[in-house]
């Protein structure tokens, strides 16, 4: 059987995931590593853009231990799944990297990201709490460098309470990690800017 993930809201909204291994095994394993050590639990969403996806995290989770990428194998697949409504996925970086903790829920269909970023599982339920993320209320942010991308934040938090992993008592190993890179500027940048 495969992994279920549940993402707990601070409002007590349930998000249900059936991880899939099959298809994404090393990320997969990486998101229940993160989950296992709690580095997801109590983080408040840094980026929705509407009508397009939430992302749970835009800084790694501020958290050193997960500035981390996996290697990208994509383009080494068939049949890669086109990151769509209902999907959990990991962030692309490169043609050789894959955020190896920063997850996000896309709105719509993306096929400008199929072969870039890996679907790592399917939502069960809870798709009501994350088309009402979707849709509230944010604010547009800038960081320091400037990132020239579209970042807004809720306007009233949307804060993560945790995160667990079911594994059906299947062992995941702690996932094979990139060797020490150049860090993206979101994950170093320290200052935030609203946007006038």
């Amino acid at each position: 059987m495969n992994p279920l993930a549940t993402i707990t809201m601070q409002n007590g909204k349930k998000i249900e995931i059936e991880l899939l291994p099959a298809i994404a095994c090393n990320e997969v394993s990486s998101f229940i590593w993160a989950a296992n050590k709690g580095y997801y639990d109590h983080h408040t969403i840094e980026r929705i853009v509407p009508g397009a996806w939430i992302d749970m995290s835009y800084t790694a989770f501020h958290r050193e231990e997960c500035k981390y990428f996996l290697p990208n194998r994509l383009s080494e697949k068939n049949n890669v799944p086109i990151p769509q409504e209902g999907d959990l996925c990991l962030g692309y970086y490169s043609p050789t990297e894959i955020s190896g903790t920063e997850y996000f829920f896309p709105l719509c269909k993306c096929d400008h990201l199929h072969y870039k970023c890996p679907v790592i599982g399917r939502v069960l339920s809870g798709m009501d709490e994350i088309y009402r993320i979707g849709k509230v209320a944010t604010r547009p942010v800038k960081y320091e460098p400037d990132l020239w991308i579209e970042i807004n934040k809720p306007l009233e938090p949307e804060i993560v309470a945790s995160v667990t992993v079911d594994t059906k008592g299947v062992y995941y190993q702690e996932p094979e990690k990139l060797a020490q890179i150049e860090f993206p500027a979101s994950w170093i940048s320290i200052k935030e800017v609203t946007a006038d």
